[in-house]
């Protein structure tokens, strides 16, 4: 448990902070509840899985969400000084999303990465790809199909649909 505290504490705690409108005390809350949900699902997870980043972090929003309807339930009063809390976009989910799909990337053959990284990540063609990497473009383009398919059932596992 110290162990995962360590790792994740201060990512988790980032993200939470920017969730809870800059509200320092309560993202600290927030990864705390966060953490003891951890411990008590301990037996549920698995850390050979690779990082938990993306359950922590979909349990804490949840933490928020909950804390937010709770506050809700009963409102305080309002005056001008209410509206200058309210939290805005905070772009939680585009987090979220790059920390699953860079780990799904991992998970894929050194070829299939490589092919995705020339011709997705640096935004080349077939025809780019295959000359930096001194292969065919038919060798390009179907290792662009495999690795597609490849991506998405990793993503899949991982409970992301594409």
């Amino acid at each position: 448990m110290a162990e995962l505290y360590r790792e994740y504490h201060r990512p988790l705690l980032s993200i939470v902070v920017r969730q809870t409108g800059g509200d320092r005390q309560w993202a600290e809350d927030v990864v705390q509840e966060t953490m003891i949900r951890a411990w008590r699902s301990m037996d549920q997870l698995d850390p050979d899985s690779g990082s938990l980043m993306p359950w922590l972090a979909t349990v804490a929003r949840r933490i928020v969400i909950d804390d937010r309807r709770r506050r809700g339930a009963r409102p305080q009063e309002a005056g001008e000084a209410a509206l200058e809390s309210v939290p805005s976009a905070d772009g939680t989910e585009d987090v979220l999303r790059t920390v699953v799909v860079t780990e799904a990337l991992r998970e894929l053959s050194a070829a299939h990465r490589e092919i995705l990284n020339e011709t997705i990540l640096r935004d080349r063609t077939v025809n780019q790809a295959a000359e930096a990497l001194g292969i065919p473009v038919g060798t390009v383009k179907s290792r662009v199909y495999y690795a597609v398919r490849a991506l998405r059932v990793v993503l899949e596992e991982k409970g992301v649909t594409a």
